[in-house]
């Protein structure tokens, strides 16, 4: 599956246990036991700096740590369960025993999935993966067959976005472990859901970060927003490379899980011959073929540039598919009139036009936000390679409140974006509680234990916002009333999310919806500031949407088709004012 040697304690059939840890420039590593007996045994290092000690019988749930040259006591960075936190032991886990009753699930496509994006601690007041099942058949009954659960690799203290994580193979304790993630997954795979987990490979959290003891998994030759870059290129990279591959194999085929969210693929510096998330792309290929079930890679990348979504043999890294945030920005700077940041590059119906027709907005034009031409268009990519959403974590929780885009625009707004959204030929991505018109705010929280870092958050938080909210103070994201006011109230019994259902049925059931082809998308020109019109088509039939971004009705000059023309010059209803949709045989 891949060259590198695998790390953490794993679990043999016979028994025993290989404890392996990377540490090169370390004299001396021993693995010190904690319980249920208390013993200090002497690693062997071999030629690439791994230490590994093998210990013939050994029970489930053995504590255990390292200690380097004598010193330093640090828990294991490849550790499978830290059930006392981020600084307390480690834990061996014997994964092999849970009773997988899957066997018949196969996995999905991308092409296929319809995804809803959820926190684990707020998607119901239970705030655990149980609480996740429970509500499974809520998520059937809505129509969408993917869920997208945001990171649960160990984190500091039980309130977390999940990306301050600093144990990427062990589950969140707080959530459930791992066995809770491995029930999650094969009750959804029982009722034909796939299971996509968010995982963050380009930085690592500040508190309880220990690796810079153990080896050079950051580089000072790149810099991202969250200071060092992984070492993907630089001296003694290959280990750091091997250690995020063996993650990624280990949630897609220990747990099961159908695809991976990879977190701001643009932060992965590499400048080898085989970039790491080409090599990554391989080694899931190699364990597709194995298993026989579909895994699925979606990059989230800052960086309009489609190679990283394209085949192999074509130049590519061969990643299944990538969020698409201008998509979002597009509807969003215009049905909100927001023009701050990023924003500054949107607003009018084209980016909305060239969002549906592209994914990408910026396609080689210039970009006044970033001040220069961005971008290349995505020539021979289908539309379900670009992961699209009107709302996610990244763009509620960030701001200042955790505002929803139907508190702030309204709910006329939230099924125009809805309507763009699922009967584009992109794959849509919903983020939880948006189907009903949840007013509850999803913000930013943390439950640090360190006080200078809950300091420097606070600050920071302040100071991000100071030029955008004059007067207001930014929530603390320390305050536990703070993550209590975002759990979802589950107020479903409104007309939005009849509305949401409809459309997903529609897309489902209407072949022009799903065709993903280049040419299963005709964007019409906008010949109005607030109409956009889009064409969609396969197997012989037609569906052409009509959006009105204003608050008022419109009237619209002539297009060039007959049917649009006579569509256009018929008018939009003022009850209609701001959505009309028309199926063209």
């Amino acid at each position: 599956m891949t060259i590198y040697p695998q790390q953490g304690a794993i679990l043999s059939n016979t028994g025993s246990c290989t404890f392996r840890v990377w540490a090169p420039y370390r004299k001396q590593v021993a693995l010190v036991i904690t319980a249920p007996v208390k013993e200090q045994l002497p690693m062997q290092r071999d030629e690439q700096g791994y230490w590994s000690y093998t210990l013939p019988g050994c029970p489930s749930a053995l504590r255990y740590h390292y200690l380097l040259d004598g010193e330093l006591h640090r828990p294991d960075p490849a550790s499978r369960h830290q059930p006392d936190g981020v600084h307390g032991e480690s834990a061996v886990v014997d994964t092999g025993s849970f009773n997988w009753t899957d066997i018949s699930w196969k996995g999905l496509p991308l092409k296929d999935m319809l995804l809803y994006e959820l926190h684990t601690g707020t998607f119901t007041a239970a705030g655990d993966f149980d609480g996740v099942i429970d509500r499974l058949d809520d998520l059937l009954h809505l129509g969408v067959n993917t869920i997208e659960i945001m990171p649960v690799a160990q984190f500091p203290g039980t309130r977390n976005w999940g990306y301050d994580g600093v144990y990427p193979f062990a589950v969140q304790h707080s959530y459930g472990g791992p066995r809770g993630l491995m029930r999650l997954v094969n009750a959804a795979h029982e009722k034909g859901l796939a299971v996509v987990l968010d995982v963050v490979y380009n930085h690592m959290g500040p508190e309880g970060n220990y690796f810079p003891d153990f080896g050079p998994y950051f580089t000072e030759k790149y810099r991202t927003p969250w200071g060092q870059a992984i070492n993907y290129d630089d001296r003694d990279c290959d280990a750091v490379r091997g250690f995020f591959i063996h993650n990624a194999l280990m949630w897609l085929d220990t747990f099961h899980l159908d695809g991976l969210r990879l977190d701001a693929v643009h932060a992965w510096w590499d400048s080898s011959a085989c970039h790491i998330a080409e090599e990554l792309a391989t080694a899931v290929k190699e364990l597709e073929a194995r298993t026989g079930r579909t895994k699925v890679l979606i990059a989230e990348i800052d960086l309009n540039n489609p190679r990283y979504i394209s085949p192999a043999d074509k130049g590519g890294y061969g990643l299944q598919g990538q969020w698409c945030d201008e998509f979002h920005h597009a509807l969003h700077a215009m049905l909100t009139g927001e023009k701050n940041g990023y924003y500054e590059d949107f607003g009018e119906a084209e980016q909305i036009a060239a969002a549906l027709e592209n994914g990408y907005v910026y396609t080689g034009q210039y970009s006044k936000h970033r001040r220069r031409h961005f971008g290349a268009k995505p020539k021979d990519n289908p539309g379900s390679q670009f992961v699209v959403f009107t709302q996610n974590h990244d763009q509620v929780g960030n701001r200042m409140l955790g505002e929803r885009l139907i508190t702030i625009a309204g709910e006329a707004a939230a099924k125009l974006s809805a309507t763009a959204m699922l009967l584009s030929p992109f794959t849509p991505l919903l983020f939880m509680g948006e189907e009903y018109g949840e007013t509850r705010p999803f913000t930013y929280f943390t439950s640090h234990s360190d006080e200078a870092l809950i300091k420097a958050v606070r600050e920071g938080r302040r100071k991000e916002f100071e030029a955008f909210h004059s007067g207001e103070e930014a929530p603390d994201p320390q305050d536990a009333t703070i993550y209590n006011d975002c759990v979802l109230s589950w107020k479903r019994d409104t007309p939005l999310y009849e509305y949401y259902r409809q459309l997903i049925a529609l897309r489902k059931t209407r072949k022009a919806l799903q065709n993903d082809e280049q040419g299963g998308i005709s964007v019409h020109p906008v010949y109005h500031a607030a109409v956009v019109a889009f064409e969609r088509h396969g197997c012989g039939e037609k569906l052409l949407v009509l959006l009105n971004c204003s608050k008022d009705g419109q009237h619209c000059a002539p297009a060039p088709t007959h049917q649009l023309k006579k569509l256009l010059t018929r008018g939009m209803p003022r009850r209609n004012r701001y959505f009309r949709v028309e199926i063209l045989y």
